[in-house]
């Protein structure tokens, strides 16, 4: 099982490194079975995260065409709206419009990436998954319509309106797509992640290893619809 992992400008270091984290380790448990690799739409370059210009190196160019896994991550800057930053003093320096998490998600529109991930969404052989803010990344590019997906809390409301069946979960399985919700919940579905393509023990000895329980059940569009709660 292959996974790229996208870099993008602004990226949440976090829903980069987690999972990353959890599936180089499953490629130690499963003697190569797996392996991962990060990415970016336009190739080989250093890519500036959002948080204190963190930067990390996208070694190739994301390749929907490759089988295995694509997960992309959210971004990581100024919570809120670019219109609700205060004002400064010239001393004390400016805001930056482009540090706010939603200018910079909507930033990914106008690169290469969109049609990259309708591509790799149109090839049956790979799976796409996504944390905290990559849901909206996808769900911005009209790529998630009518599919069940998960993201940040403070983003549902914004995952619902672009047309995709929002779910209060930590994981939601949705098929060919996986999404987890807040930033740490890339440990949980790198994990989930290696349950499903690699197996369960593979999973369970990188989560003794890390010392993370995964916690929350993995919601899927199955079973009883529940009433009276």
């Amino acid at each position: 099982m292959h996974t790229q992992i996208v870099l993008f400008d602004g990226f949440d270091p976090l829903d980069v490194i987690a999972p990353y984290e959890v599936l180089h380790a499953g490629a130690t448990a499963s003697c190569g079975a797996v392996s991962v690799e990060l990415v970016s739409a336009e190739g080989p370059r250093e890519v500036i995260s959002g948080t204190g210009k963190l930067a990390l190196r996208a070694t190739g160019v994301l390749d929907p065409r490759r089988a295995g896994l694509i997960l992309v991550p959210g971004a990581s800057g100024r919570v809120g709206e670019p219109s609700e930053a205060p004002d400064c003093d010239a001393g004390a320096g400016q805001w930056q419009q482009d540090e706010f998490i939603p200018v910079l998600l909507a930033r990914t529109l106008t690169t290469g990436l969109p049609e990259l991930m309708r591509t790799a969404m149109h090839n049956p052989e790979v799976t796409v998954s996504a944390v905290c803010g990559g849901s909206l990344v996808l769900a911005m590019a009209g790529l998630l319509e009518g599919r069940h997906a998960t993201t940040h809390h403070a983003g549902l409301d914004l995952l619902d309106a672009t047309g995709v069946c929002a779910v209060g979960a930590r994981i939601v399985d949705d098929g060919d797509l996986v999404t987890g919700a807040g930033v740490t919940s890339g440990l949980d579905l790198g994990l989930y992640l290696l349950e499903r393509e690699v197996g369960p023990r593979i999973a369970h000895a990188v989560e003794e290893l890390f010392a993370h329980e995964r916690r929350g059940t993995v919601w899927r569009d199955q079973g009883p619809v529940p009433s009276g709660l």
